[in-house]
């Protein structure tokens, strides 16, 4: 995955870490961290600023979509057979 500063057109950084293709992104509220689900079963959490991998979940199935909810304290994602994970984040 490629990181963009659109604003000058410039890539900032790649994050590295998933083995298949990542089908879905989100940044947190304040932009600090990103969540990416990838055809690889697993979501991972980074530091936008530094592009350090903070963690891995596993899921069920190649993942769809990822998404913060209640403002950021949970985590959602959802695999290409339905299934639906929530982490509370801590």
């Amino acid at each position: 995955m490629k990181l963009w500063k659109v604003t000058i057109g410039k890539e900032i950084r790649t994050l590295t870490g998933h083995s298949n293709g990542v089908n879905s992104i989100v940044f947190s509220r304040d932009g600090k961290t990103l969540v990416s689900g990838g055809q690889d079963k697993t979501i991972k959490l980074w530091e936008v600023e530094t592009g350090r991998e903070i963690c891995t979940l596993s899921h069920f199935n190649s993942v769809e979509s990822v998404a913060f909810i209640f403002n950021g304290g949970w985590l959602a994602a959802a695999d290409d057979s339905g299934n639906i994970k929530i982490w509370r984040r801590s």
